[in-house]
């Protein structure tokens, strides 16, 4: 089964973070009943993926303010199809940054399969053709190598480095601050 994978890396997240069981079952649910659910045409939701991305020196993170949803996001998208949520995440991360190196942190103390950063499931206003829908997002932590240059993609207006004390200060979505909170806590800055 094509969610297989999936649902073992929630396992695996769930493990690590009982404290989240809520949201691991709400993306279960989704998962288990929807054959489709990597197809942005899924409804009420679909699976999707992103990344937080940290300096190679851990000092700063990546945002990219989003052209449709006009706010600071961390980068990613839709599966478009695609079951490896690990790869959509990368995809994602290249296509909308323009860097193309990246090194993989996760909380699996050394397992060989990977475990997200974070998972969310948050609500996409309706637009034009789309009507209001669920992305149920996991998400993973990556460090950007050394001497990259950023390239804005047509999906944002901007992509910036901020530094860590910025986070809480300027951003206020709970989601942002919870991934920076949790990629701090495993790059020990």
């Amino acid at each position: 089964m094509h969610r297989r994978p999936l649902l073992e890396l929630l396992s695996r997240y769930e493990d690590r973070n009982p404290n989240e069981n809520e949201c691991v079952a709400r993306i279960r649910e989704l998962v288990r009943n929807h054959s489709d659910c990597f197809a942005r045409d899924c409804l009420p939701g679909h699976v999707t993926a992103s990344a937080w991305i940290v300096s190679s020196d851990h000092q700063r993170f990546l945002l990219t303010h989003h052209r449709k949803l006009e706010r600071w996001l961390q980068l990613g998208g839709h599966a478009d199809g695609d079951p490896d949520v690990h790869a959509v995440a990368l995809r994602e991360a290249q296509e909308e940054s323009g860097m193309q190196g990246f090194d993989w942190v996760d909380g699996s103390g050394g397992d060989a399969a990977p475990v997200p950063l974070d998972v969310d499931v948050h609500v996409i206003p309706a637009r034009k053709h789309e009507p209001v829908h669920e992305h149920h997002d996991v998400r993973f932590l990556l460090v950007a190598r050394a001497g990259q240059d950023l390239a804005v993609s047509d999906e944002s207006h901007a992509l910036e480095w901020f530094a860590w004390e910025r986070l809480e200060s300027d951003f206020g979505e709970q989601s942002l601050v919870r991934m920076g909170r949790k990629a701090r806590a495993l790059l020990g800055v």
